[in-house]
């Protein structure tokens, strides 16, 4: 549970100090850089998920299993997922800005929310897995974890792979 707090404060304290940077700049942030800062904030937060889930990834494709790693990073990602919907509160459609966020985010925000609240039960579902100390239940909980990325990207990201 402490760990789950760090890392929601840890997001929190990203998020004021991307948005108070753009702040310091000018007293008012323009829209374009209030647009800006938001889409920097949700770049960082998927690089963080990112982070934790490429050592799962390698694990996945035969690298040494580490139960111990895996429910961590399981229960890091968890923590991560709640906030996603909140990460797209700003609705950055409009602005000239580096994003790879399709429009149907804001315009379907419930099943938007339902694929970030799939990723936190599959990735709770995973360190469960991990926790018993199980390699093959583990790897066969990843494939949903996984698929909860796959399936919101597939539905709310631009498509560049």
């Amino acid at each position: 549970m402490i760990k789950k707090a760090l890392v929601v404060g840890a997001t929190a304290a990203l998020l004021s100090t991307s948005l108070l940077s753009t702040a310091s700049a000018q007293d008012a942030p323009t829209p374009e850089q209030q647009a800006a800062a938001a889409a920097d904030t949700r770049q960082s937060v998927f690089k963080l998920l990112r982070f934790y889930l490429t050592p799962l990834v390698g694990m996945a494709r035969g690298a040494p299993f580490d139960a111990e790693m895996a429910e961590k990073n399981g229960r890091r990602i968890a923590a991560l997922a709640p906030s996603i919907p909140d990460l797209f509160m700003h609705d950055t459609r409009g602005f000239d800005i580096d994003t790879e966020a399709l429009d149907v985010i804001w315009e379907d925000k419930a099943e938007f929310e339902n694929k970030a609240m799939a990723l936190m039960n599959n990735a709770n579902a995973f360190a469960d897995q991990a926790a018993t100390g199980d390699r093959g239940a583990t790897l066969g909980a990843f494939r949903a974890l996984g698929g909860s990325c796959g399936d919101c990207h597939d539905a709310f990201r631009v498509d560049n792979d």
